[in-house]
């Protein structure tokens, strides 16, 4: 991914109700949702669903398929591992990134 592709992917993951549907398309695995599910399992409108669902689609952060009447939503895992490569390609500037430790509260 290059610099753009990345803003948009992440202007795209910017709101709540669109993180959300990302999240569980990612928890669901290869298979995805159908958008019914979906709606169900978030709990929104169907004309709010389907436009979220274009800014995901828009980034290429998922993918659907038409399986008769059904519209199959998935993750697109090559882009999201691109993203998450994007973030983290010079991490800690080359060094071994240990976890910070933890701060004790008094």
């Amino acid at each position: 991914m290059d610099t753009s592709e990345t803003v948009e992917a992440l202007r795209a993951l910017a709101h709540d109700h669109r993180l959300a549907a990302y999240r569980a398309l990612v928890q669901a695995g290869p298979n995805g949702m159908a958008v019914g599910e979906l709606r169900d399992a978030l709990d929104l409108p169907a004309a709010t669903l389907t436009a979220h669902l274009n800014q995901l689609r828009a980034a290429g952060l998922v993918n659907d398929e038409r399986e008769g009447r059904v519209i199959r939503i998935r993750a697109d895992y090559g882009r999201m591992n691109g993203l998450i490569g994007f973030l983290t390609e010079n991490c800690c500037g080359g060094k071994s990134c240990a976890p910070a430790p933890k701060k004790v509260l008094r």
